[in-house]
């Protein structure tokens, strides 16, 4: 019986042991009732199956950039607000208008353009130091209050989401590696195989033998039928 399960994709992997257990537990082979490698075979199919298919990231990614906009956006008409009221000196509190864009300008007028992390430091920073009584009057003289809370809530949106992302990808990375389960499966799978042809012209263990053997045969055809041949290897695991 020839195997090369290496060249099996995953699913297809995961479909050929399933219905090697299945024929073992089909009370047509007693042979391999109760047998401890049938038990090993199994136990190594229920881990790898439960992780071949899993993401590698949260997925949350769309959702992230949405809220970055969302600050951005905020951040940029706050700060063209300021800078616009400050520029028109005739009006009363354009003093107050030019003292509140001075802090954007401290704290960064483009930090909408660096990376989520940096923005995130900065933005933070910003937003404490506008929290303060004198500069929440000030944003109250200006008609500005909203935009101010405008920009926090997009702030805090934000940062809900990705701390959400960084957890759940945390998870994932900390669940056992599909590709290393693979290789456990295909060794106990192999070992499998090889008592079967070792024990093929022992009575009671012909049938199972050539069973088993179709069952192989027709992943293989499988494999051989699919012209892309996608997820070929355990190195394109999930």
């Amino acid at each position: 019986m020839k195997i090369n399960s290496s060249r099996l994709s995953t699913k297809n992997l995961a479909a050929l042991v399933q219905r090697i257990i299945a024929l073992c537990h089909s009370g047509k082979y007693p042979v391999v009732k109760n047998h401890a490698l049938v038990a090993a075979l199994e136990e190594e199919y229920q881990a790898y199956d439960a992780v071949y298919t899993k993401q590698t990231t949260s997925g949350k990614g769309p959702l992230i950039a949405s809220a970055d906009e969302a600050r951005d956006r905020a951040f940029a008409s706050l700060k063209g607000y300021l800078k616009g009221y400050a520029g028109l000196l005739t009006l009363p509190n354009a003093a107050d208008a030019e003292l509140l864009y001075g802090i954007f300008e401290e704290f960064g007028l483009d930090i909408d353009r660096l990376n989520y992390a940096e923005e995130s430091a900065q933005m933070l920073k910003l937003l404490e130091a506008l929290e303060t009584a004198e500069h929440q009057t000030r944003l109250e003289k200006l008609h500005a209050k909203t935009a101010f809370e405008e920009l926090k809530a997009a702030q805090m949106a934000f940062e809900s989401l990705y701390a959400e992302q960084t957890a759940a990808n945390a998870e994932l990375r900390n669940q056992p590696s599909a590709s290393g389960l693979r290789r456990r499966l295909e060794r106990t799978l192999r070992a499998f195989i090889d008592l079967l042809g070792a024990m093929r012209n022992v009575n009671g263990w012909e049938l199972l033998y050539a069973d088993v053997n179709e069952t192989v045969k027709a992943a293989t055809i499988t494999y051989k039928n699919d012209p892309k041949k996608k997820d070929k290897t355990a190195a394109h695991d999930e």
